[in-house]
């Protein structure tokens, strides 16, 4: 177990759903549990050293894009048009900026062209040709088609290709799963939150979801708390989870712990919202829930280190 530098906390999360314990070969397991090990190792290394809570989480989720095991970046799902069209945001609590990115295609890192959204753009969401012109004037890594390819996820787009469904990961108890994101606090009391997602898998119409939309999934507040859905994004959007989390203790004074159980399993059950959060408040308080079977997390706060997937 780690012990966390004090008055540090960080989380992160490789999404939530119906995670099958018997499908997990101890190899697997074990290969998930050391990239959320890594991603959030080094997310802590960066607030240890004195850094800022928004480094520390862009660090942590590039890593995660970085793997294929996640649905993310690298290991993004397949559009209906066989493509990867990816979403991102991040968002920092002193000041309440934040940055975004829509079905972006060809980014290596869509969490790092959100920042850049946030710090160099002036706007806080942009999207599809837009933001990849704004992600090639600001110099980021770009990938062919090649790099984002997977075999597990072109296989689970050929099941449903040409049809009207679509396929979120957590629905299937399947080998590859999950939206990514991270919290944290830092030495200096500020929080920030990201998270990055390839969406669904045979998406149509420019289809986004929760991940790039502040409020819905990805909020942080230094009043309150920094939080990552993962999940139904159509249910996290109409449930505005993330903003719901930060209400509930700014507006009726809760804890983050009972914020969070209110949002994930009282307010999106309600609305077939399968999934789950990760939060850490300005106390360095860490929660990472959930109301499905399972949720890939790590975190390293007060009470050391954990890397868990199942309940």
């Amino acid at each position: 177990m780690t012990a966390a530098a004090k008055g540090v906390a960080i989380a992160v999360h490789g999404g939530a759903g119906t995670l099958d314990p018997s499908a997990f070969t101890p190899e697997r397991e074990a290969a998930y549990r050391a990239v959320l090990q890594q991603a959030v190792r080094r997310g802590h290394a960066v607030l240890a050293d004195g850094g800022d809570a928004l480094d520390a989480v862009e660090v942590s989720v590039r890593i995660l894009e970085d793997s294929p095991l996640f649905n993310a970046g690298r290991g993004s799902v397949f559009t209906a048009e066989g493509k990867h069209e990816m979403d991102a945001a991040v968002m920092q609590g002193r000041d309440l900026r934040a940055g975004a990115v829509a079905s972006v295609q060809n980014v290596r890192n869509p969490v790092t062209l959100a920042r850049r959204v946030m710090e160099g753009s002036g706007h806080v969401l942009v999207s599809g040709r837009g933001a990849f012109e704004f992600a090639h004037r600001q110099r980021l890594e770009l990938e062919d088609d090649d790099y984002f390819f997977d075999s597990f996820r072109y296989e689970q787009w050929q099941e449903v290709r040409g049809t009207d469904a679509v396929r979120l990961d957590h629905s299937e108890g399947e080998k590859k799963f999950g939206t990514v994101g991270a919290v944290a606090l830092d030495g200096h009391g500020h929080l920030a939150a990201a998270t990055s997602t390839g969406g669904m898998t045979n998406k149509r119409w420019g289809r986004i979801g929760d991940s790039p939309v502040i409020g819905a999934g990805t909020y942080a507040n230094d009043a309150s708390c920094a939080v990552s859905c993962t999940g139904n994004g159509e249910a996290f959007l109409r449930a505005v989870a993330a903003h719901d989390v930060h209400a509930l203790m700014a507006y009726k004074g809760l804890p983050l712990e009972e914020a969070v159980r209110i949002v994930v399993h009282e307010k999106l059950p309600l609305l077939d919202g399968e999934g789950g959060l990760i939060a850490v408040d300005r106390h360095g308080n860490t929660v990472l829930d959930f109301n499905s079977a399972g949720m890939y997390r790590a975190r390293i706060d007060a009470r050391g280190e954990e890397v868990a997937i199942f309940r």
